[in-house]
This record gives C-alpha cells, sequence and structure tokens, in this order.
C-alpha cells in the first residue's frame, strides 16, 4: 500500500479509460478460449474523480450490460447471497424439505458480455466485505453464479484514516489487480469539452487545477456545479446566483476564486477553433494581446489554458488538415508574446498526439525559433 492509502500504478482518466477498454476485450477473448474467469479490476481513488463513470462509460461503448452494486448498502449476508425460504416438494413426505435461497435482483440474470461493478465496496461494512472474497476468486456465491462473459470491476477510496472505509487484507487484495485513478487537469478538460460542460467553467479549471482536488471541490462537484452555470447567459449580471451555486457545491476557497475569475471577465477567453479559422492576421494578434497582454506583464496562466484548448482541437486530423489553419497555426507560434518554454511545451503536446517522425535537422530548438523550420514541421503533420 501506498502512502496514500491507494494501490497499483497512478494513471489519469484518459489511461484508465485505455487501460479498461484493451483488458475487457482482452479479459473477454481469453474466457472465450478457456473458460477461465478473469481476475477483477479495482480502480483505487479519492471521492469525485470519475472512477464509476469510467468504468461504466468504457462499458456502454462496448454495448455491454451493466450491473450495478452498491455493498455499502446492505444490512446483512442476506442482501449479497439472497434471502433463504423453504422448498417442499411433496408435502406427504416428511424430511425431503430444503431451504434454498432467492437470487438478489442485482445479480445478473443473463450471458455477458458485461460488467458487475461493485462500486465503494471497501465502505462496506467488514462483514459483508469478507463476505465478497468467494465471489471475487470464483464469480460466485453458494447461492449463485455469475453467467458467462460477466467481468467484475471494484471501486474504492484510500484507506489512509481520511475515509469511513474497511481495511481489506491480503486475501481480499490478492484477488485483484489494482491501479489507482488521480486527477489531471488535461485529460478532465478534454472529456468535459466532449461531454458538453460549459465551457466558462473549463476555462477555469484549466487556469486553475489547484483548485479541484479539496474536500468539497472535486471534478464531480465541478461538473454539478458547471451544469448550473449552462443556463445563466451573464455570469456577471447574475453574479449573487452564481456565487451562491459555487458556495453550494465547492470549497469557499475555490468559489471565492470562481467569482474573481467572473469579475475580470476572464471567463471571456477567446474559443481556441475561432482563433485558429480566424482569417485576418492583424485580428489574431489583437485576440492574443487582449488575453494575455496586462499592466503587470503576460498572463501566463490564460496562455496556458488556451494552449491546452488549442491541443485538444489538433487531435481532431480533419482541422489540422486545413491549410489556414496551419498559417494561423505558425503565425500565432511565432507571436512575440509568448515566452519560449510555451513554445518548446506546444512541440511536445502537438509531436506527441501526432507521432511525428522529425529528422534530425528540425531540432526542437529550431522548430520552435524559425519561422522557416516551424513551418516545415506544421506542413509535416
Amino acid at each position: 500500500m501506498s502512502q496514500d492509502g491507494t494501490y497499483g500504478l497512478n494513471i489519469n482518466g484518459e489511461q484508465l479509460f485505455e487501460f479498461l477498454d484493451r483488458v475487457l476485450d482482452s479479459n473477454l477473448a481469453i474466457e472465450s478460449k478457456t473458460g477461465k474467469r478473469p481476475t477483477p479490476l479495482c480502480i483505487w481513488g479519492t471521492h469525485g474523480l470519475g472512477k464509476t463513470e469510467i468504468a461504466m462509460e468504457v462499458t456502454r461503448n462496448k454495448g455491454w450490460k451493466i450491473a450495478y452494486c452498491a455493498p455499502a448498502q446492505f444490512e446483512e449476508m442476506g442482501d449479497l447471497h439472497g434471502l433463504p425460504f423453504k422448498v417442499d416438494p411433496d408435502p406427504n413426505v416428511l424430511g425431503d424439505e430444503r431451504t434454498v435461497y432467492m437470487t438478489p435482483e442485482w445479480v445478473p440474470k443473463d450471458e455477458g458480455p458485461g460488467v458487475l461493478l461493485l462500486d465503494d465496496l471497501n465502505r462496506a461494512d467488514d462483514r459483508i466485505l469478507r463476505g465478497t472474497m468467494q465471489l471475487l476468486q470464483n464469480f460466485e456465491m453458494f447461492s449463485w453464479s455469475l453467467p458467462p462473459k460477466w467481468q467484475i470491476i471494484v471501486t474504492a477510496n484510500p484507506d489512509s484514516g481520511d475515509y469511513s472505509v474497511s481495511s481489506m487484507d491480503e486475501a481480499i487484495l490478492t484477488r485483484m489487480i489494482h491501479l489507482t485513478l488521480n486527477f489531471n487537469v488535461k485529460s478532465w478538460a478534454e472529456w468535459a469539452l466532449k461531454n458538453g460542460v460549459d465551457e466558462r467553467g473549463v476555462n477555469f479549471v484549466l487556469t486553475y487545477p489547484e483548485m479541484v482536488t479539496l474536500k468539497r471541490t472535486t471534478p464531480r462537484t465541478l461538473v454539478h456545479f458547471f451544469s448550473q452555470l449552462g443556463q445563466i447567459e451573464d455570469l456577471i449580471k447574475d453574479i449573487f446566483l452564481v456565487e451562491i451555486l459555487a458556495k453550494g457545491c465547492l470549497d469557499e476557497i475555490t468559489a471565492d476564486a470562481f467569482i474573481n475569475f467572473i469579475k475580470e471577465r476572464l471567463t471571456n477567453i477567446p474559443n481556441a477553433i475561432d482563433i485558429l479559422k480566424e482569417t485576418n492576421l492583424n485580428n489574431l494578434d489583437e485576440m492574443i494581446n487582449n488575453l494575455i497582454k496586462t499592466e503587470n506583464g503576460v498572463r501566463l496562466d490564460l496562455l496556458n489554458t488556451l494552449f491546452t484548448r488549442i491541443i485538444f482541437i489538433l487531435k481532431d486530423n480533419t482541422v489540422i488538415e486545413n491549410n489556414n489553419i496551419k498559417n494561423v497555426l505558425i503565425h500565432f507560434l511565432m507571436h512575440n508574446s509568448i515566452p519560449m518554454d510555451f513554445k518548446y511545451s506546444f512541440h511536445f503536446d502537438l509531436n506527441k498526439i501526432k507521432q511525428i517522425d522529425v529528422p534530425h535537422k528540425m531540432l526542437v530548438h529550431e522548430v520552435v525559433t524559425t519561422k522557416d523550420v516551424l513551418t516545415q514541421f506544421i506542413k509535416m503533420i
């Protein structure tokens, strides 16, 4: 166990999605070939990171069945293995009576592929937790079995003293493969934009990522808050309503930061696609200067937000294939207000998502400092 009470490698949401997507398919192929049940997966992480939602989204995208179970709601073992009732095959025969168990409603009945999600398993009472050992090992209880082609995913909160959880001993831990979900602002922001989260909220998170993983401020509570913002067109005009919602959903320090973010009009960060599609380069310069230039220097935080948004858009191959957008991108990167370290970072991020085989002569320094070399690089994308 790590010092923060979790197990397995720390990964971000995008990596977790890719891992589950591949492993679930691999497990299904192995079971179909050998009949062997796969090892359950356990996703650790603090509250509100999206452990459950990611697992369910991966499953839904595959078109598989989902069965959800929250063992913390169980009061007794009967909730796990089913309630008993007596069967008497022949009332005229004494002693042929037997006790059988009704399978709980949450147990899947049909063949998979599917995923049984045991959510927040270690928040269950210790007796219930111990009762799941056979299920995790053999995919069955003494009273029922999971149908073929079903897999088990478990979520759990850290056993660090900060949560009301039951500790898992080695006998339980060794029945699962473990990994830990950590918050990554870029992965979250990309997911948020794809899922219609208010862009003003996404810009705030990208500008102040340190505000996210607090006690009440989590990706989950931020989505709750931003969904309310989507119904408010003018945040300044309705600032009191925004403040009520912010302090009702988030830690006070985050709420205050968001209110200041609004008052400074920082929610009006230009849409990245508008910048890339700007055909007038003088207008482009004005947009950049209005965003990042202040009396005290350059707003690097806002510049970073804009760079990140642009990278998200450039992942779409149909966007970068536009020659005008390539010219705008070159002009943008050569702008004299943009620090060199931002250009380096942008180059690495772009190279990473496009997997460009850059010739040795096009060194990173040359790419980000020389317009001719930068032009060659962008045209290779």
